[in-house]
């Protein structure tokens, strides 16, 4: 009985919609949703540029990634100036290159110094990004961001360079794609400075072009190593060391401006002609003649196209928003999708929202943090909208700091790792502070009609009936399984 009752609260096509694929609902969304939910969804991806955000506004100044990277790299060079002309013994430089006194204390007290350039231009991303899952009325195309995101990340831990430019990244080479042409995204992505830097492209020189003759400098393959292992074919998918050898050579040449700016503007993407490894390159058994920039280009672009590449996106968006281990008949629908349409990312979730495994499949995953945190905004208040601390710091908490994953393969996508005894400890902690904060909630059988509606379970009913007061019933609903699971 209890298990007939669990797979039809599963099959409720409002937590379909918000869990499965949205960011959860907001009061009041569940009676907007309509008798379609399909179309819901529909609708929500056809928006003109529902993805984006807004570049620099005279009310939130968020500066592209060049402009970015400049910022970070003359703040360096103050701090390093600053270092150098620091009296001996009087100063200490932190981990992030603020100056701390060692001297006695200032007469006046501690002045808190401003933090650096890099540190306020994550913050500000974070709450642009924070600030549009939150408003958004489904938050489907917002899941799709983050899917990209974790499919090409990048991680602020680098270096400041990548702290400063993370978010931009993801405004100027994930967003404006996410609903576009998978080949588009790709090439956007690989020549975006945050990429090249954190895979190390800059320090990769063709041993046969003139600056690895004359400074007796060779190859670095992590980019071309994770391009095909994680950003197109997959691992076992039939390429070699010498497919990456090769391709590590075609991407010679591909690097950031220095300060200096003697190649092009500082902090933007340049191909250094010298740096380039000449000549003609076998890479999958294809020569791809010497042609620069466009050498590279063109084995982007088919393996953009290759069958592999459709396998590997069409299992993985499916473990995402299905199950750890999808139909392999749906897997391969969507496979199919991505060839017949060239990759078209739009065509592709359309494909998912259609079907029917979306909307039969048991609600077996748990939220991501990402996705938890953000439902939990969304159902029982923001918190302070225009500070994203606490919010970042909860991400952290649950291990899962944003812009900053693990390795390039991202953050993991299996139920396992998110359902942990310490990570639903730390669950339940955030439960219970954000039901501390929430404020002009109502009655908590209200809340459970506006964020779960009619497919609570007894269960779930009872726990919240029984609690000693309002907060512990709010944060008893926000872990509840109708709420955690998708």
């Amino acid at each position: 009985m209890a298990e007939a009752t669990v797979a039809n609260q599963d099959l409720d096509p409002a937590r379909v919609v918000f869990n499965r694929f949205g960011l959860g609902p907001r009061p009041g969304d569940l009676a907007r949703l309509g008798s379609d939910p399909r179309a819901a969804l529909r609708a929500e991806l056809v928006k003109p540029d529902i993805a984006l955000i807004p570049m620099a506004t005279d009310a939130d100044p968020l500066p592209g990634s060049t402009a970015a990277i400049q910022a970070s790299m003359a703040a360096t060079m103050q701090r390093k100036a600053e270092r150098m002309t620091a009296p001996a013994g009087a100063m200490q430089m932190g981990p992030e290159g603020m100056s701390s006194a060692l001297a006695a204390p200032a007469p006046q007290g501690p002045i808190k110094p401003e933090p650096p350039i890099e540190a306020r231009l994550l913050k500000a991303e974070a709450q642009a990004r924070f600030a549009k899952a939150l408003n958004a009325e489904i938050g489907f195309v917002e899941r799709l961001v983050a899917f990209w995101s974790n499919h090409f990340c990048v991680s602020v831990a680098k270096d400041n360079i990548v702290r400063a430019s993370a978010g931009a990244f993801e405004r100027e080479a994930i967003r404006p794609f996410v609903l576009g042409r998978f080949a588009d995204m790709l090439v956007a992505v690989e020549h975006h400075p945050a990429m090249l830097y954190y895979l190390d492209n800059q320090q990769s020189v063709g041993p046969g072009s003139r600056a690895g003759r004359n400074r007796n400098r060779g190859l670095n393959e992590n980019l071309a190593r994770e391009i095909l292992e994680l950003h197109t074919l997959g691992v076992g998918s039939g390429y070699s060391q010498a497919d990456v050898t090769a391709f590590a050579r075609i991407l010679t040449g591909w690097m950031i401006a220095g300060r200096e700016g003697r190649l092009g503007e500082p902090g933007s993407f340049v191909f250094n002609a010298n740096a380039h490894e000449p000549g003609d390159q076998v890479f999958l058994g294809k020569t791809y003649p010497a042609g620069g920039m466009g050498q590279a280009e063109a084995v982007l672009n088919d393996l953009a196209r290759h069958p592999a590449t459709a396998r590997h996106i069409a299992m993985k968006i499916a473990r995402h928003f299905i199950a750890d281990d999808p139909p392999a008949p749906m897997v391969a629908r969507l496979a199919e999708v991505f060839t017949k349409t060239d990759g078209d990312l739009r065509a592709l979730a359309m494909a998912l929202v259609n079907a029917p495994e979306a909307w039969s499949q048991p609600l077996a995953k748990m939220r991501s943090p990402f996705d938890f945190v953000l439902a939990l905004r969304r159902g029982i208040g923001p918190g302070p909208e225009a500070d994203p601390g606490q919010t970042l710091n909860w991400l952290a908490l649950l291990g899962t700091p944003l812009w900053q994953p693990p390795g390039p393969n991202g953050f993991p996508d299996l139920a396992d790792t998110q359902a942990s005894p310490a990570g639903m400890a730390m669950r339940l902690d955030i439960a219970w502070q954000a039901a501390r904060q929430a404020k002009g909630i109502g009655e908590p059988d209200d809340l459970l009609a506006a964020l779960i509606g009619p497919s609570v379970s007894a269960e779930t009913r009872q726990a919240v009936g029984r609690a000693e007061s309002r907060q512990q019933a709010v944060a008893l609903l926000l872990m509840a399984p109708e709420f955690q699971r998708r």
